[in-house]
């Protein structure tokens, strides 16, 4: 795998390609509490640091991912996600920073759909172009829920969670593990499996908003961004998927090469228009196990962000509706495309859409979802 060469001599063994160094003794998961619930629940926050300085921090509630520290070419370190200093602030989150969302993360056609020959109604909480849809699991999904934390070992939090049935009008009950983990190869691991006791739908997504410069206040529209994936999903002026899957070549959302973000995002295509930027499902390209989906670079600090996964697409969001109205980590307001969202899932719609992938999951099996993200320097 190719090496890159850093500015400081010092960081070749910190974030290169290559595998790093392991320090003799791994630090071990710190806890501490975080704030309490309205209702008076303590709730946790876990720090992961691992030998080459790198340190993720994730609290129980929403199994959210607070703050994620790397360093640039130059070895500073930064927190290169959206969010909030306080659990207060947590409480008020209505831009999914960081969460764990579900029972199903994007849109569903108006909140509808038929399981086994019984329909249901989920909340439609979203509306984009002024069509209501369900989104993120409904008003209170995974990502406003207290779930239950432990450290696992030197390297890892798992996060526990058990969804009663009925919850947002999903079918069946439903036990979710969401497992984070900061290996020495400068990884963070974030997984979710989960079990049910009836039939019922799932597409569990991890919701970071990330800018690589360090500097919130700054745009992504700089950002180099790849997608591994030939394909992507048009939707209606809604934003739900029209069960085309439409070739990339000779569009905006052509990002097989590194492309810089902002290099076509006004070029007012129907799609662009539709989503007021990228919002979008793109199809990775098809292969068995985990497989490469996006790779993310600043070129300012040199920060790149790999992204691989399990999963059969991933949304790129460009932060289109940030626009300054929240006050974020320092008293930031994070302002228009500030942070972009990679979340790699199943399709949108799914459960309305008979020829995308499965969404369904049944007694006596088990919904896995890997997502790695890697991060290193150019």
């Amino acid at each position: 795998m190719k090496t890159h060469l850093l500015l400081a001599a010092g960081m070749a063994a910190l974030l290169s390609c290559q595998k790093p160094v392991a320090s003799t003794a791994a630090s071990a998961v710190q806890q501490e509490t975080f704030g309490t619930m309205p209702d008076g629940r303590a709730v946790k926050i876990f720090t992961l640091t691992n030998a080459n300085g790198l340190k993720a921090r994730v609290t129980e509630y929403g199994a959210i991912l607070v703050s994620m520290e790397v360093p640039d070419k130059a070895g500073k370190l930064a927190d290169v996600t959206h969010g909030y200093d306080t659990l207060e602030g947590w409480l008020s989150n209505t831009s999914y920073f960081g969460a764990s969302v579900g029972r199903f993360g994007n849109r569903i056609k108006d909140g509808k759909f038929s399981l086994d020959g019984k329909e249901y109604q989920l909340a439609t909480n979203n509306k984009p172009g002024g069509i209501p849809c369900h989104l993120h699991g409904g008003p209170k999904g995974f990502d406003k829920v207290l779930w239950s934390g432990r450290a696992i070992g030197n390297d890892a939090v798992e996060f526990t969670y058990v969804s009663p049935d009925g919850e947002e009008g999903y079918p069946g009950n439903l036990t979710v593990k969401v497992t984070y983990t900061l290996t020495a190869d400068n990884e963070l691991v974030w997984k979710a499996n989960a079990t049910t006791d009836a039939p019922t739908i799932l597409n569990i997504v991890h919701h970071s908003y990330w800018n690589l410069s360090g500097d919130p206040r700054s745009s992504i529209n700089d950002h180099e961004l790849t997608l591994h994936a030939p394909h992507y999903l048009p939707t209606n002026s809604g934003l739900i998927p029209t069960g085309e899957i439409a070739p990339v070549a000779g569009t905006p959302m052509d990002f097989i090469q590194a492309t810089t973000i902002g290099a076509r995002v006004n070029a007012g295509t129907e799609a662009l228009t539709f989503g007021g930027g990228y919002d979008h499902c793109w199809v990775l390209e098809k292969g068995e196990g985990v497989k490469p989906a996006a790779r993310l670079k600043d070129p300012e600090t040199g920060r790149v962000m790999e992204i691989s996964t399990d999963q059969p697409a991933v949304q790129f969001y460009g932060g289109n509706f940030l626009d300054g109205s929240v006050s974020g980590k320092g008293g930031v307001k994070y302002g228009h495309r500030s942070a972009l969202c990679l979340e790699t899932e199943g399709f949108p719609d799914a459960p309305n859409k008979p020829a995308f992938p499965s969404c369904v999951l049944r007694p006596g099996e088990t919904y896995t979802h890997v997502m790695i993200h890697r991060f290193s320097v150019e």
